[in-house]
């Protein structure tokens, strides 16, 4: 059976922390890039989906295989470090500083950046046949869907900035758990079914995820969107990353870790000859790849 059990999922979130930790800061921005435009493609797709068809549900059970990809193929996604870092943080090990860890953060969200403009920049181009052509259906949705995610927010004031922290908040605790289920299976349609469930339950509900949106900002604001760039980073941006941070961190992170990290299950004894026991971490399902 490919299933991990929950002591094991803890074994390989810490592996998962610590490599992220040992990564230079040219790989954290590559590999945030292409996490970028992993999921900036799968909003796309979503978008597009739930526009030709008339049910955002349909776009929301094929955006997270942007995810999938993200994950899978070892990209950089700041929420799941938002997870991750903080846990190996309080295992107490070596690499986990404080310092070390804001300064992972701080590449990741800069590469997630890069590459959500950059694949928002080449959609503009291709929907709009490099500027020639009137925006169409999917494209009037993507501008809609900009300024719902910052002047509705902004028309409430401090309520809207409660609000999109919050949808920050609940968005991550989905986000970063689809990371970490991912550990829960040693086979690949196992790391799929696991990352799909969390994932659909965040986009369904238009939840706020700070990646998703340094796709949808830019890309709506380049299809003529009323949105500025101060008004995207005051309303949605800074208090979506926030909420996305506590999510990840108190819900998922350190709650699971907390709830699972014990030593091995002790073996009861038995008048047979003793047989090696594998190591927890050889149970985890960890690739050094992810």
């Amino acid at each position: 059976m490919d299933y991990v059990k929950p002591y094991g999922v803890v074994d390989s979130m810490l592996a998962g922390g610590a490599l992220k930790l040992s990564l230079p800061p040219r790989q954290l921005v590559l590999r945030g890039m292409l996490a970028g435009a992993y999921l900036g493609i799968g909003t796309s797709m979503a978008v597009t989906v739930a526009v030709e068809t008339g049910y955002w549900i349909l776009g929301s059970l094929l955006f997270p295989f942007g995810l999938a990809l993200a994950i899978l193929l070892g990209a950089e996604i700041i929420t799941g470090s938002f997870a991750l870092l903080p846990v190996a943080a309080a295992d107490g090990q070596k690499n986990a500083g404080f310092s070390r860890v804001l300064a992972n953060w701080g590449w990741v969200f800069l590469g997630n950046l890069l590459g959500s403009v950059l694949y928002a920049t080449l959609f503009a181009i291709a929907l709009t046949t490099g500027g020639d052509a009137p925006i169409n259906a999917v494209g009037n949705k993507l501008i809609a869907i900009a300024q719902a995610k910052t002047t509705y927010y902004a028309s409430h004031g401090s309520a809207g900035l409660l609000a999109a922290f919050t949808k920050g908040m609940l968005c991550n605790w989905m986000v970063s758990l689809a990371v970490v289920a991912a550990f829960m299976s040693t086979s690949f349609s196992g790391k799929i079914l696991a990352i799909w469930g969390p994932t659909l339950l965040f986009f369904s509900q238009g939840f706020e995820h700070a990646v998703v949106n340094m796709f949808l900002m830019p890309m709506g604001m380049m299809l003529g969107a009323d949105v500025s760039v101060s008004t995207w980073w005051l309303w949605n941006q800074i208090p979506v990353t926030l909420g996305n941070l506590v999510g990840g961190m108190l819900f998922t992170g350190l709650a699971i870790y907390a709830a699972h990290r014990t030593t091995a299950p002790a073996v009861a004894s038995a008048p047979v000859p003793a047989q090696p026991v594998a190591a927890r971490g050889d149970q985890a399902g960890y690739s050094p790849s992810y």
